[in-house]
């Protein structure tokens, strides 16, 4: 199992230039992707689970698939 911490930074660096924050609790991550100087919200996801984010490919992964979605233009997933 991948330390929190060292998920949430695999997270956070996959979304630059945008901006990330993200919480945890209780296991589910909320994950907000915006961009700092307008404010602009690109990605929302509330209550993912880390359950199989359990290796830095798995996270990469999921990361992927997130910036695919979002340029494809869609801003909020249910997690």
């Amino acid at each position: 199992m991948i330390p929190i911490s060292v998920l949430c930074s695999i997270v956070e660096s996959g979304f630059q230039p945008l901006s990330c924050e993200r919480t945890e609790s209780h296991g589910l991550l909320r994950i907000e992707v915006f961009d700092a100087v307008t404010g602009r919200v690109e990605l929302l996801l509330d209550g993912v689970s880390i359950e199989q984010l359990t290796s830095v490919r798995a996270i990469s992964d999921f990361v992927g698939e997130l910036r695919t979605e979002m340029s494809a233009g869609r801003r909020a997933f249910a997690g």
